[in-house]
């Protein structure tokens, strides 16, 4: 039996591809998994569209109104399984995801595999996430230059339990998987298992930052890191 699986997504204004992430997204659970969906105030049918699948396994929460970090952390802190997928709103899941739940183990808390880049359409821009942000695995490597992003990304319960709440962070995606890596505990899967779909509205950048906020952003999550390891 594979371990059970909490989907965690933070939705905002999703109705133009939230249905055909859900989709992908179900059709790969077990009635035993779950998908937690915290939407903030949106503008739009969101909560309809969720609504209108009818299926146990999602649970639509109010979000926090804060913004991206505090609704993801929202969606994570009311999740119950064993181990946790994050989503954004707007990806397609391919086949194979849901199963590589059974990857994680003691020896490995956070799984990062590769995505292939598309656009509004599908169309293919990138075959390869690791490859076009020339991704490194290694903890020194990923202060300097971020390679985790959260709808690659699963981890176990523990590492839930360490991670929240989070701290005043720029970004979460990072500050997880580093306090993966300093455990030792990831392990990276170049295979692809998302289309990561880029369009007018999504709500992270492929383009860097300035140089200044990028070195503001690294101290914040270094100091973070470290406070949470003194509490550990």
């Amino acid at each position: 039996m594979r371990k059970s699986i909490s989907v965690a997504m933070a939705c905002y204004n999703g109705h133009e591809y939230i249905k055909e992430q859900l989709e992908s997204i179900l059709k790969q659970l077990n009635d035993y998994d779950e998908i937690v969906i915290s939407v903030d105030p949106s503008q739009d049918d969101t909560e309809e569209i969720i609504n209108s699948f009818k299926d146990s396994r999602i649970h639509c929460i109010k979000g926090p109104g804060k913004g991206l970090i505090k609704n993801f952390e929202n969606a994570i802190s009311h999740t119950s399984n064993e181990v946790i997928f994050l989503s954004d709103q707007d990806d397609v899941w391919l086949e194979g995801k849901a199963d590589l739940a059974n990857q994680i183990s003691e020896s490995c808390q956070l799984i990062l595999h590769d995505a292939i880049i598309v656009n509004e359409k599908k169309e293919e821009i990138e075959s390869s996430f690791f490859t076009y942000r020339s991704c490194k695995q290694g903890l020194i490597h990923n202060v300097i230059r971020n390679s985790y992003i959260g709808c690659c990304m699963l981890f176990s319960k523990e590492l839930k339990e360490q991670i929240l709440p989070f701290p005043k962070i720029p970004m979460h995606d990072q500050y997880i998987g580093l306090m993966a890596e300093k455990s030792g505990k990831v392990k990276w899967i170049k295979k692809p298992y998302l289309l990561y779909r880029r369009h007018s509205q999504n709500a992270s950048s492929l383009n860097s930052s300035s140089i200044k906020n990028q070195i503001i952003w690294r101290i914040q999550i270094c100091k973070a890191i470290l406070r949470k390891h003194d509490k550990i």
